[in-house]
């Protein structure tokens, strides 16, 4: 950015800066301005950002995630956050509607209740029905919200880095890197697009699962400020509950179980699974609602969780060191000696504890912080994970205070690991590793042999080198027995893995090993009769 266009938005911000310090100055921060590193009481904090609006809310829930960096009693009160406001004017409503599906109200809508069920900093949502009869809610953005989250991502980069001037041991946090996260995040949750699509995975992802139930998106009465979505004929959860208290028990082993699967199996989970979010359907069925705030874990980061899981279990911290290592970039004065020895305290520590105490959440947030110790940044998606199993395990006392979800996912490792290595996945998985194998048989002759002319063209001067084409060529048939050796000893490795696993696994795994035990022989065969040849 340049110093003139850094200079405009720091101009453009300023009135927005003189309210937000007025605000501040209110509860208490002026000591803090001051050189003095005293911060409010947690309610102070909390009672400013609320003051200041949606932008500083959502900044505090991003901060309500920082466990490994903030005091719990900071996190408990940012947990608190007040995000409810007055329902705007129902004429504002019909507008934006109107304004994003281009025709009158009364010709998209066959009913529109002008009373909100929900009033947010983002929107609010109104009952409704279709011409066709089917019953909706349709979650209308509130007006001029993206110019205030402009003015205000301006205010706060401003003062992030005036923080870190003034307080160079915030560069650690990462201030501004707090802020880009907090713009980002509101960018995707003030696109109810980015809703929309989300929702259709989770529909797709759980499809298979008899106990969930994701309401429709309705495409043609939605656009990135107006979502609308079939209606949940289910209760609240808390509701639900105060009225069948008996199905308390199953209802929190459902979650455990669909959030488990989520995170383990599909790899996009709901980062804020609170009651509020959570419906009850006829049998006991969950329904998900708001994928405002959603994580999603790629194959390889699902892999080292899975691993980091199998390791907590086990009390093994080196697999838990190794596997949390894949997933945080590693800086020039780690010291993985400590790390591991921090980890492994932290598992003996699980391991004595009753297993009514133990808390998969409580052991991910403890990760996170012995991490954050030793100056390794977890990504975003694993502070959504923590906080999110968290919220979890809370909301799962309250159906059951004996039920614990470190206890259901010891039960659920073997299918959650038979998951990981379904047939479907092992195709996929095979497929690419062959296509990967056949670009390197088929290019690093080439490349060989362009590396080696370039060799004989150096800079030294031209070198008269007419065995080099001979070596290129042995060398791309070592590369085929190096590339079929490490096929076999893939399906070696693999399937070990799947023997170890009940059921079907372990005869697809004892096949596996049986494949790659011949490949690996025939290959090792094949270098012995070349040795032999080259000596004749």
């Amino acid at each position: 950015m340049s110093g003139a266009s850094g200079l405009e938005k720091l101009l453009g911000a300023t009135p927005r800066l003189r309210a937000i310090a007025g605000v501040l100055a209110r509860h208490g921060f002026l000591h803090v301005a001051h050189g003095d590193h005293r911060w409010p009481p947690p309610p102070e904090v909390r009672l400013a950002l609320e003051e200041l609006g949606v932008v500083f809310l959502k900044l505090g829930q991003v901060l309500a995630l920082r466990r490994d960096l903030l005091p719990d009693a900071y996190v408990e009160e940012l947990e608190r956050l007040h995000d409810r406001l007055p329902a705007a004017g129902f004429d504002h409503v019909r507008a934006t509607v109107e304004r994003e599906l281009g025709a009158p109200l009364a010709e998209l809508f066959a009913s529109f209740d002008e009373k909100p069920l929900a009033a947010a900093t983002i929107a609010q949502v109104h009952a409704a029905t279709l011409t066709g009869g089917r019953s909706v809610v349709v979650k209308v953005r509130r007006q001029g919200l993206e110019e205030a989250i402009t003015e205000d991502i301006a205010a706060l980069s401003f003062l992030a880095a005036a923080a870190e001037n003034l307080m160079p041991s915030l560069r650690a946090v990462d201030a501004g890197g707090l802020v880009r996260q907090l713009a980002e995040s509101l960018r995707r949750e003030t696109d109810f697009r980015i809703e929309a699509r989300t929702i259709q995975r989770f529909r797709s992802t759980l499809a298979a699962a008899p106990e969930a139930w994701i309401p429709d998106v309705v495409a043609e009465r939605s656009t990135a400020a107006v979502l609308t979505m079939e209606h949940s004929p289910g209760a609240r959860l808390d509701a639900y509950l105060a009225e069948h208290p008996e199905s308390g028990p199953l209802l929190a082993r459902r979650l455990g179980t669909l959030m488990l699967r989520q995170v383990f199996v599909t790899g996009s989970f709901h980062a804020d699974p609170h009651p509020g979010n959570l419906f009850v359907l006829p049998e006991a069925r969950l329904c998900f609602h708001d994928f405002g705030m959603v994580g999603e874990l790629d194959e390889q980061r699902r892999d080292s969780l899975t691993r980091i899981l199998e390791g907590i279990v086990a009390t093994d911290a080196r697999a838990v060191t190794e596997a949390y290592l894949e997933i945080v970039p590693l800086h020039r004065d780690f010291e993985r000696a400590r790390l591991e020895a921090d980890l492994g305290a932290l598992l003996r520590d699980v391991r004595e504890r009753a297993e009514r105490q133990a808390s998969i959440g409580d052991t991910f947030q403890s990760l996170l912080r012995i991490g954050s110790k030793h100056g390794l940044r977890t990504p975003d998606a694993f502070l959504l994970l923590a906080r999110a199993l968290l919220v979890t395990e809370g909301v799962m006392r309250r159906l059951d205070p004996r039920v614990d979800l470190l206890i259901i996912a010891r039960e659920e490792l073997p299918s959650i690991l038979a998951s990981r290595y379904s047939p479907g996945r092992l195709a996929a998985e095979g497929g690419r590793l062959l296509r990967e194998l056949e670009r390197l048989v088929r290019e690093a002759p080439g490349e060989a042999r362009r590396g080696l002319r370039r060799l004989a063209d150096g800079d030294l001067g031209r070198v008269n080198a007419p065995g080099l084409e001979a070596v290129a060529q042995r060398l791309s048939r070592d590369v085929q027995r190096l590339t079929g050796a490490l096929a076999a000893a893939a399906l070696v490795v693999g399937g070990s893995m799947l023997a170890s696993l009940p059921g079907w696994h372990r005869w697809l795994g004892d096949a596996m090993m049986a494949i790659g035990i011949v490949g690996t022989a025939l290959v090792a065969l094949g270098a012995l009769l070349k040795r032999a040849d080259r000596r004749d």
